[in-house]
């Protein structure tokens, strides 16, 4: 323990470390933004702050991981049939330095929850479609 090489050890450990982190979120947020279905979008749930992820569809869920993380699931899952699109706005003045650049507000109703999620307006589109696009009420059907 009294060897001068143990703290420049430890330090070069700890560097190793968090280059490795840092390499390991890179490939997941890669993984993340090649898959078909996902785009960059930021959230806010019950009054939170605004936290940067990216949304991914799925068959009948909406999911959406937080981008600065090494976990491979997501932080939110919604239901695609509870899932209720409310509209779009714009950012307020106040929200324009949380959410990226040209964003659009979505403003969702998640089983009597509201859930904005900020994102491009190319991207709301897709959101609005995917949406539209699952089976209506009926028998046999999920919705």
């Amino acid at each position: 323990m009294n060897d001068p090489g143990f703290p420049f050890i430890a330090l070069a450990t700890v560097f190793a470390l968090l280059i490795f982190a840092l390499c390991l979120s890179g490939v997941r947020r890669f993984n993340l933004r090649r898959a078909l279905g996902t785009v960059d979008a930021s959230i806010c749930t019950a009054g939170k702050s605004w936290q940067m992820g990216v949304c991914r569809y799925q068959d009948n869920e909406l999911e959406w991981f937080k981008l600065l993380s090494l976990s491979v699931r997501p932080k939110y899952t919604f239901r695609r049939s509870s899932l209720e699109l409310v509209g779009r706005r714009q950012p307020t003045e106040a929200e324009l330095v949380k959410v990226q650049p040209d964003s659009v507000i979505v403003e969702l109703h998640h089983e009597g929850q509201e859930v904005l999620l900020a994102m491009k307006f190319d991207a709301y589109t897709g959101l609005s479609s995917w949406l539209e696009a699952g089976p209506v009420i009926g028998v046999g059907t999920w919705r």
